[in-house]
């Protein structure tokens, strides 16, 4: 098993909480907090697409 840094949790009143980490090895995971053992992962170019295209509004239509 990876060993995964997580960030602290990103967190929206009234909802969910979500973690970002990282590895050694040059991977991104995405987990709910208090849930990290099930988790999303990507290389680190992958998260920082992800986070581009949301800041670009392109996932704007899901709220």
């Amino acid at each position: 098993m990876a060993d995964i840094r997580w960030e602290e949790p990103f967190c929206a009143e009234g909802s969910a909480c979500f973690r970002m980490g990282t590895d050694d090895d040059g991977n991104a995971y995405i987990a709910v907090a208090g849930a990290e053992d099930t988790y999303v992962t990507d290389t680190r170019e992958a998260l920082r697409t992800l986070i581009r295209e949301i800041k670009a509004g392109k996932a704007d239509h899901l709220l």
